[in-house]
């Protein structure tokens, strides 16, 4: 027998960690469709009709609506399609397109960038006696970082100190060229790899990324002034910097501190990954959505064909998913 199954816009990507033919989570799959997720290739799957696919379908049709981990299972009685499933075949005529897609988060993450409320910029952390020689580290260039840590040199740089022109310094930072390992900087990183053991401050190449040099250095200016001041106001409750590690910054942690309002909430983002391919330059990948046929062809006796057929029309299932959203339906059913 032969099943013709007709389809529009079927998602063909995933945005959920784990796997269908598992149990469920107790919290449920981890969804991995955010913007920071989706830096990761790994996080961007795409998906095609399978036979796992077709067999959900298949049940789906017949009334059994349990997920197909379940249904295979002895431990939900006898399984239909046990015998049957081996003599199952399918072909898929899909017509490809590439949208952009809104996905709807429902876990409520909160934005890397952005914050909410009025910001505080009379901090004791940018008034104290320590203030100045604390965040004027952000200001020295890299050679002056470079002295103040091998040597201890004073710190006399000053500058507006506010929660902003701090973010807008690391930003800056940020796109710093790497740097050579050798010289100057073999010996910064040999002082701060005593100071703060098991921090990395090279990249995959061997290089060295200057901002995390910036971030360590505040660390250890924090040793060094809190034997001349009361800097226990720069320190968390964690006994960090907020929104800054020995190695990142984090712009929604450290406005956390100074803003009257809670982090901002993202409920959603554009499903898409870009990437850098080279001889090509910035490519970008959307959410695949196909539309089509799907013929399905169970190679059994007639009188069980006809048995599968009469389960089906019984059942009534009017129209149904094929895979994740869209719309299918079964157009014909020949025997």
């Amino acid at each position: 027998m032969k099943i013709f199954i007709t389809y529009d816009s079927s998602w063909r990507n995933s945005f959920l960690d784990g796997n269908n033919n598992e149990k469920l989570p107790k919290r449920g799959r981890k969804f991995i469709g955010s913007m920071t997720n989706l830096k990761k290739p790994e996080n961007f799957i795409p998906r095609k009709v399978t036979l796992d696919t077709v067999m959900g379908v298949l049940n789906r049709l017949i009334g059994d609506q349990k997920k197909l981990y379940q249904s295979r299972s002895e431990d939900y009685g006898a399984y239909f399609f046990k015998d049957i499933e081996p003599l199952v075949k399918f072909t898929d005529y899909p017509v490809i397109t590439n949208e952009m897609t809104y996905i709807r988060n429902i876990t409520g993450s909160t934005d890397q960038n952005s914050y909410t409320g009025m910001i505080k910029t009379n901090d004791i952390v940018f008034f104290s006696d320590y203030s100045i020689e604390f965040w004027g580290v952000l200001a020295l260039d890299l050679d002056e970082l470079c002295r103040f840590i091998v040597h201890n040199e004073k710190v006399t740089k000053s500058w507006d100190i506010d929660p902003l022109a701090i973010s807008a310094r690391f930003i800056e930072l940020a796109k710093e060229k790497v740097i050579e390992n050798d010289g100057r900087v073999s010996e910064v990183l040999q002082v701060l790899e005593k100071s703060f053991p098991g921090t990395n401050y090279l990249n995959k190449n061997g290089k060295v990324v200057p901002v995390n040099l910036y971030c360590s250095s505040l660390y250890l200016q924090f040793e060094r002034l809190s034997k001349l001041f009361d800097t226990s106001s720069l320190i968390s409750e964690r006994g960090t910097i907020s929104g800054i590690s020995k190695r990142i910054f984090t712009k929604k942690d450290f406005m956390n501190r100074f803003t009257t309002g809670a982090k901002k909430k993202i409920w959603g983002n554009p499903y898409k990954r870009e990437e850098f391919v080279k001889g090509e330059g910035k490519v970008v990948h959307l959410m695949t959505k196909a539309s089509g046929q799907l013929e399905v062809e169970i190679s059994v006796e007639r009188e069980k064909a006809q048995e599968i057929k009469i389960m089906i029309e019984r059942a009534g299932v009017s129209s149904f998913y094929l895979g994740k959203k869209g719309l299918a339906y079964v157009s014909k059913i020949r025997i």
